[in-house]
């Protein structure tokens, strides 16, 4: 397997520190707002990463975080008069629904930045000791960037003269303009939390590298994780920060591998809540089935900026009908687990740095050829299986062809319409158990005004909007 290494940049071999294991820790949200669809993608991209490094047949362990601590966080609380819990809480529990709607797997660690605090003293201590952090009269606590000869390495970033000589704040304690917070001592009422520095709240940076030290470093591996995640956007500064303490605060380096996926634009401009056109996930699944939005953003390679646009959805959602309608063919028989040359393929594809390009062109050929066989004369039982063997995998893979392919297609009827179909459907059948055909034929008409159509199948009657 290939990763592309986003500091490197090029393509590495993926090899896990431990054989047969991997770790991956992705930085997850900031939870005082609705998701939009650029954390859906970057949720996406690496629930895809975990689902084909299993395949590769490693033991994964993935770990991804939810910010609870947070200036904005805050700033929402005070704005609505609620209690600071309740909002995390709230957006928390949004955020899990909605990632659950297109498919995204809940992670094996999800560590809370308010269950993080003695790590994040712990290390901040450390880089106290060593002359990599100091405090200030104000109290706060700043990492000294100059003390780290690596700095910059990460994102390769150059600072000039001017940058390293003038302070960001005149009224700055900092050693260099570069330094950057790891604990901000807070003097008014709002949140604080106690510490051996004083009472504050952490840096934004800190509480990365501090959980991923208590869950998933271990002292005896050169990398604290194999791979790193998330937005390109956090290349600089916060990956390059975290990868700093970790540096200077442990005998480890943070990852071998760092893994960016790119930005989610509206019609070519960058998704931005400071622009006023950000697209809330929830607003998307009130119109799209959520594996709809799930095929949509994962059809594009995920370094690449994805150009959001209805019309691109709407003909992303005809290539996922056609694993549908091929999935209804052949409704009722088992998976088969059968070994395929498509599956290798599908693999072999999606382990090449996850080409999605490639691999949904093998699904659109695997679709075309069993459809095209299956019109032909013949019962063509091993095709048949060898089919579901495939569209098993895919499910498995990718994500895509997890439903019941009637249900996928009542998708955009409210649950009283839906409601309605159902109960003319059971009166259908028990009219048809009497030979009641009159009955039966005048209920069929009234289901079928539903704007649907039926069918009868050996494991009972479906029903699909038209």
């Amino acid at each position: 397997m290939t990763i592309y290494d986003s500091v490197k940049k090029e393509k590495r071999e993926f090899i896990p520190q431990e054989e047969g294991k991997a770790t991956l820790y992705v930085c997850g949200p900031t939870v005082y707002d609705d998701a939009h669809l650029g954390h859906a993608k970057s949720a996406l991209v690496f629930d895809l990463l975990t689902r084909v490094l299993k395949a590769n047949g490693l033991d994964v362990t993935y770990a991804r975080n939810i910010t609870d601590i947070d200036d904005k966080i805050i700033k929402k609380a005070m704005e609505q008069k609620k209690d600071i819990k309740e909002i995390t809480d709230f957006y928390t529990e949004a955020f899990h629904k909605e990632m659950e709607a297109i498919g995204v797997a809940r992670p094996d660690i999800e560590p809370k930045a308010t269950e993080s605090l003695e790590a994040m003293f712990e290390l901040v201590q450390k880089l106290i000791d060593s002359k990599h952090a100091y405090r200030t009269a104000d109290g706060d606590v700043y990492f000294d960037t100059a003390s780290d000869s690596e700095y910059l390495t990460l994102s390769k970033r150059v600072q000039e003269e001017d940058e390293k000589q003038n302070r960001v704040e005149s009224s700055s304690a900092k050693k260099n303009s570069a330094d950057f917070a790891m604990w901000k001592s807070v003097k008014d009422n709002s949140l604080t939390f106690d510490s051996p520095f004083g009472a504050g709240r952490p840096g934004w940076h800190l509480e990365c590298s501090a959980m991923i030290e208590k869950h998933l470093a271990c002292g005896s591996n050169k990398y604290a994780v194999d791979i790193h995640g998330g937005g390109a956007d956090l290349l600089f500064p916060h990956h390059e920060n975290e990868a700093a303490q970790t540096r200077c605060g442990t005998n480890h380096a943070l990852a071998n591998y760092w893994m960016h996926n790119g930005f989610v634009n509206i019609d070519g401009e960058k998704m931005s809540k400071s622009l006023g056109n950000s697209f809330f996930l929830k607003d998307a699944l009130k119109v799209y089935d959520g594996e709809v939005l799930r095929f949509y953003l994962l059809s594009t390679h995920y370094r690449s900026n994805f150009n959001f646009n209805e019309e691109d959805l709407t003909a992303s959602k005809k290539r996922l009908d056609k694993i549908y309608r091929l999935k209804k063919r052949l409704f009722g028989l088992a998976c088969g687990n059968d070994s395929t040359a498509f599956k290798e393929k599908l693999l072999e594809a999606l382990s090449d740095d996850m080409n999605v390009s490639t691999a949904l062109a093998l699904i659109d050929e695997m679709i075309s050829s069993a459809n095209e066989t299956l019109d032909t004369a013949g019962k063509h039982k091993e095709l048949k299986r060898e089919t579901m063997a495939n569209l098993a995998y895919i499910e498995e893979v990718l994500g895509f062809g997890v439903k019941n392919p009637f249900e996928y297609f009542q998708f955009g009827l409210d649950e009283a319409t839906k409601a309605k179909i159902d109960a003319l459907i059971r009166q259908r059948d028990e009219a048809k158990k009497v030979k009641d055909f009159a009955s039966s034929d005048k209920l069929r008409d009234e289901i079928l005004a539903c704007g649907v159509s039926i069918m009868d199948t050996p494991q009972g009657t479906f029903w699909e909007r038209v």
